[in-house]
């Protein structure tokens, strides 16, 4: 079979921008928060420390050893958060300062994830005030064209933007608050249509268009019927995966064998519940714990006091890169990529950049698997 990409999540936090000076002060980045957690329950592994120090991301020096690194460990490409509200872009210079400004870029893959949800106050997140809304994910339709004009005019023309079946891949992140945006499913058809047709115009060819699978209306009761009728009225491509189920769980933690089982089992039940091509992810861990005020009490009070994975090393990881691999070589699999979650998530413990405790350990059990 044809190689199927392997992309790891990027999550752009880590350099200056001038939303986050408003609400952080000037020249904030994530990595405050990464520098001020501390463990929460006994042997609770906190602090995470990355190995390269808390580098500036649109830096292009920095960004070609992540794009080195990628490469050399199996990574194809990575597919981004990409953020735009109702008044424009946000963490964008990470893409296209540092990105873009690396020498090497053009060796490595790079597909968008819009991601249309209320950013929310959780840097950190105290008690009284859970997730604060700090924008509405809604977008106008004239918004959704401006930042959809903005992809096409500075992303998708790239000879290393990544395509499937020769289309353009490219993913919503919440389909159900488009649809509520636009007043239901056919006046999102119009607005979806409408970006099909200007990138065709921009001789760019089609779109793949796929969305996050738990998105989606009917998901979670496991309704086939609404779920797929969603879908192909909007003709969407495909889905994708964003991170494991946090279940089973004893307060405050889940082990990584009980996680991984569960992670696990969505590969056939994502694909046996979807009419259309299924991607499917990998997650190495999960610890939204530095997202809270680290002095409050840590309970189970939802996002981002979540349970914690415990007891995930890089052994245990490949045992779950290789489960990945045998269903993507079976004839089970339906999608058009897989996904690792995530590259740099250090704020919901949940990345593949070297950390003091393991190095490079996690990279290297991604080569041992799907290297070539």
């Amino acid at each position: 079979m044809a190689k199927v990409p392997l992309m790891a999540w990027y999550f752009p936090n880590w350099h200056p921008d001038p939303r986050n000076d408003v609400w952080h002060g000037k020249n904030w980045t994530e990595w405050e928060v990464v520098k001020c957690a501390r463990p929460r329950f006994p042997g609770h592994y906190q602090p995470k420390v990355p190995l390269w120090g808390y580098e500036d991301e649109s830096d292009p020096i920095v960004m070609e050893k992540k794009i080195d690194t990628a490469l050399e460990y199996g990574i194809d490409g990575f597919l981004w958060d990409m953020y735009w509200f109702e008044d424009g872009g946000y963490r964008l210079n990470a893409l296209d300062k540092g990105f873009f400004g690396a020498k090497n870029n053009e060796k490595f893959k790079i597909a968008l994830m819009w991601c249309n949800h209320d950013p929310i106050y959780v840097h950190p997140a105290s008690r009284q005030f859970l997730r604060p809304t700090l924008l509405p994910g809604e977008l106008s339709p004239e918004a959704f064209k401006n930042g959809s004009d903005y992809f096409i005019k500075n992303y998708f023309w790239r000879p290393n933007y990544l395509r499937v079946d020769g289309k353009i891949f490219f993913v919503l992140w919440d389909l159900n608050k488009l649809i509520k945006s636009y007043g239901g499913l056919y006046g999102t058809k119009l607005i979806l249509d409408d970006f099909r047709k200007r990138v065709r115009d921009a001789g760019l060819g089609e779109l793949f268009l796929a969305c996050q699978a738990t998105s989606v209306d009917g998901y979670g009761q496991k309704d086939r019927e609404k779920y797929n009728h969603i879908l192909k009225t909007l003709e969407i491509d495909g889905t994708v995966r964003y991170s494991w189920p946090l279940k089973p769980y004893n307060w405050p933690d889940i082990n990584y064998d009980d996680y991984m089982k569960e992670g696990i089992k969505t590969f056939a039940e994502d694909t046996e519940l979807c009419d259309l091509p299924t991607g499917i992810t990998v997650s190495m861990g999960w610890d939204s714990s530095p997202r809270t005020v680290q002095s409050e009490m840590y309970e189970d009070i939802g996002y981002p006091f979540s349970p914690v994975v415990v007891n995930n090393t890089p052994e245990k990881f490949e045992e779950a890169l290789r489960a990945a691999y045998d269903f993507v070589n079976s004839d089970k699999f339906t999608g058009k990529v897989i996904t690792i979650s995530t590259w740099n998530e250090w704020t919901e413990g949940n990345y593949l950049e070297p950390d003091t405790k393991y190095g490079y350990a996690y990279l290297e059990a991604v080569k041992r698997v799907f290297g070539n």
